[in-house]
């Protein structure tokens, strides 16, 4: 069978070659350093946009007049924009290259980054922000499929961890910077100077991210496309990563957009700049996400998995303390299981697609964001009807779901491992 006919990519010109995988970079060989610090920006932009709006919505509810469910839109309408696109960016990416698709979008984020500041009503600022989300939808999946292709095998997880951790920098650097910017000069300003600041990371990214050598164009046919699409989702592994990526974030998002509201509440009652300041917890992402590859080494993938939901829902248990320091190792724990949980599940993905890689990265992505709209607007209105504890309650449901469709998936392994015992 042919690789166009199987969803693969396509050699496009008779003089293309084909590298061996003995000629991927590794840690330590020429260029590892180069390419990682440039997807670091790259996660670190996509994160800092992304999210820019969240840590700022007690000010734009001030401003509009509006509840936190509404305000809520302002990150919900862009995580649902990317995931809306991510596919069809991967398409593209399979076309016209990992890092061409990557730059234009950045390109085209950051212009938007930049409007957000000057929109005079919430209706206007949603529908930027969805459309910043839709740009941005050619980063993840495109990134990941460049890793998978032009890093080792054995490496990929570490790689991926780095792409993620500077996810987790561009997010807790986004919020803690709009936090102290917002208190002092408003959230417009502060938003504007995230996508300055996401300006110099796109240009730093372009100038650093070497040429692909392992990339083979593919066909933009939609048949083939929606071939590639289905082989994937009838793949039961890959539609449980896919859950459990959607899952994660249905935690993460909930809890970061309404996390600020409780904490302008009492019994906190803090200023702007200090609740932007909570979100230096990313850091403890940002370390958990680069070691998931150590921690797949020692417990497996599904061990992983397990660690980082009991990890998550230890977090969301603490978090219910009325205490600030209880509430924030909460935090810690939530972030460090979140990200690890990412971190194992989007590589994952990754190694198990054996065509289509860039296909199979998106419909993560595009699961994953869907979790993120999906938390941040289920988790707002738990949060205006229970109050902390109905947001907590949405968490440990979604860290449930993790946790059987891990077991499940336990168990389905060891069935396969009797079934091959047996017939040898």
């Amino acid at each position: 069978m042919s690789p166009a006919s199987t969803g693969a990519s396509t050699i496009v010109g008779a003089a293309a070659s084909v590298p061996t995988a003995d000629s991927r970079v590794s840690p330590g060989g020429p260029g590892y350093r180069r390419m990682s610090f440039a997807l670091f920006l790259a996660g670190v932009a996509t994160f800092a946009l992304l999210y820019s709006t969240q840590a700022l919505l007690p000010l734009i509810s001030g401003e509009f007049g509006v509840a936190a469910s509404d305000a809520s839109w302002t990150v919900a309408a862009a995580t649902g924009g990317l995931a809306l696109f991510v596919l069809p960016m991967s398409a593209l990416s399979e076309r016209f290259g990992r890092r061409a698709v990557m730059t234009a979008s950045l390109a085209v984020a950051v212009t938007l980054g930049l409007l957000v500041p000057l929109a005079p009503s919430l209706g206007v600022l949603i529908a930027l922000r969805a459309l910043q989300g839709a740009a941005l939808a050619g980063l993840p999946a495109s990134a990941t499929a460049y890793l998978a292709e032009e890093v080792s095998p054995k490496a990929l997880v570490t790689a991926i961890g780095l792409f993620v951790a500077g996810n987790s920098v561009g997010g807790m650097s986004g919020r803690v910077i709009t936090g102290w910017v917002a208190q002092e000069w408003g959230w417009r300003i502060a938003v504007g100077v995230i996508g300055v600041i996401a300006v110099a990371c796109a240009v730093a990214f372009r100038l650093l991210l070497p040429a692909p050598k392992h990339f083979r164009a593919g066909s933009l046919r939609p048949r083939v496309l929606a071939r590639t699409v289905r082989a994937h989702l009838a793949d039961p592994l890959l539609c449980r990563l896919y859950a459990i990526g959607a899952l994660f974030m249905t935690v993460f998002g909930g809890v970061y957009t309404v996390i600020g509201y409780r904490l302008t509440e009492a019994p906190f009652s803090l200023p702007q700049g200090i609740i932007g300041s909570i979100f230096l917890v990313y850091l403890v992402g940002t370390v958990s996400a680069s070691t998931a590859g150590r921690l797949v080494g020692r417990l497996g993938r599904r061990g992983a998995l397990y660690a980082a939901g009991g990890t998550t829902t230890a977090g969301l248990l603490l978090s219910l303390a009325g205490s600030l320091p209880l509430v924030l190792a909460g935090l810690v724990l939530i972030t460090a299981g979140f990200f690890a949980g990412h971190a194992v599940a989007s590589s994952a993905v990754s190694k198990t697609a054996t065509h289509g890689r860039a296909q199979a990265s998106a419909l993560y992505q595009s699961a994953y964001y869907v979790g993120s709209s999906a938390g941040s607007t289920v988790g707002a209105i738990a949060f205006h009807a229970g109050g902390w504890a109905g947001t907590v309650g949405v968490g440990l449901l979604a860290v449930l779901g993790v946790v059987t469709i891990t077991v499940f998936g336990t168990r389905a392994a060891r069935m396969q491992r009797r079934e091959l015992a047996t017939a040898a």
